[in-house]
């Protein structure tokens, strides 16, 4: 598996490599072992999008909002 990867790599684009080279970089970030050994499991309260959307007026009740844009995008016509 590993010779099959790394042709898969080498046959990429200059661009493309940063890119795997910078993904496998944030992975080894991410779990990279914490002080008491153990790898960091990824917490979601934890992540930056989480909340984003907290203060926004128009999507107090979002299970409302996603019937509503639903409806509106797939309803079945009517005549």
């Amino acid at each position: 598996m590993g010779d099959e990867i790394w042709n898969d790599y080498a046959a990429l684009p200059a661009e493309a490599q940063r890119q795997v080279a910078d993904f496998i970089a944030f992975l080894r970030q991410r779990y990279r072992p914490a002080a008491g050994g153990k790898p960091r499991t990824a917490r979601w309260e934890d992540e930056p999008f989480v909340g984003m959307w907290r203060d926004r007026e128009d999507l107090k009740d979002s299970a409302a909002w996603v019937r509503h844009l639903r409806g509106s995008e797939w309803a079945e016509p009517r005549g």
